[in-house]
């Protein structure tokens, strides 16, 4: 009896090692990437304040002469820069991150997803930054100098720090997310799920969208919510581009 069960409890132990393998490599890759978050963490940390200043300086060039930002809680002026520290640090070890993501799903990929996973994730980090250095050059400096040139006469402008940064911490985030839409164009098409036809045809749903997107996530006015919404679709048209590098085969089979 104890004989006939063997094979059952050997082909249990077996199903069951590769999955405590791969618990094992997800806990060790996770552990890699709080390490690597702690280690520019600890290294930026020195500079916190400098960091603070930089990220500030679209806000300060516009402020009334005599007027600065302020700080309206009593642990904000060693939170807000830590904080911000905090989060560079997390942004800063993304594209380490993402590798140890790849490495970890890569094994169980075909050749041929192999071959479009690198660029796209390379491309989406690309893009990531870029949508903070666009937020960072382009849009901070135009809506901060329109909120400080609309106040109204002996109101002055003195913003918080915690808040600014909260403020800016957002933009960051929505307008890197936004730059990815090519990336997510690109699959839906390069997966099959969709075809470039059928998304240009959407077209008018994706520019409203754009626009409801950039008035949820931004500050309620038409200038901030322009200089998003419009990156926004015109990443779209990007990725609609690129989507037919894949989906051209189709397009011609469908003709004939």
């Amino acid at each position: 009896m104890t004989d006939q069960n063997l094979p059952n409890d050997t082909q249990v132990s077996d199903n069951s090692q590769p999955l405590i393998s791969h618990l094992t490599e997800l806990r060790d890759r996770l552990l890699r990437s709080v390490l690597i978050i702690l280690v520019i963490f600890v290294g930026l940390y020195s500079w916190s304040n400098e960091l603070y200043l930089f990220i500030s300086e679209p806000l300060r060039r516009f402020l009334p002469e005599g007027t600065s930002m302020i700080a309206t809680e009593v642990a904000s002026p060693f939170l807000t820069p830590f904080k911000l520290t905090l989060m560079s640090a997390i942004f800063l070890s993304v594209p380490f991150i993402l590798h140890q993501a790849w490495s970890f799903i890569a094994p169980g990929l075909y050749k041929h997803e192999k071959k479009f996973a690198v660029p796209l994730l390379v491309s989406s980090v690309f893009l990531f930054y870029s949508g903070m250095a666009f937020a960072y050059y382009v849009v901070f400096p135009i809506i901060f100098g329109f909120f400080t040139s609309v106040g109204p006469e002996g109101v002055a402008v003195m913003t918080d720090i915690n808040r600014y940064l909260d403020f800016v911490l957002k933009l960051f985030f929505a307008f890197g997310v936004a730059f990815e839409i090519p990336i997510a164009t690109f699959l839906l098409i390069a997966a099959g799920l969709s075809n470039v036809k059928s998304i240009s045809e959407k077209r008018p749903y994706v520019i409203v969208g754009c626009f409801t997107v950039g008035m949820l996530i931004t500050p309620p006015d038409v200038i901030s919510q322009t200089l998003l919404a419009v990156p926004m679709w015109l990443l779209f048209e990007v990725g609609l581009l690129f989507g037919r590098l894949v989906d051209q085969p189709d397009e011609k089979t469908a003709e004939q």
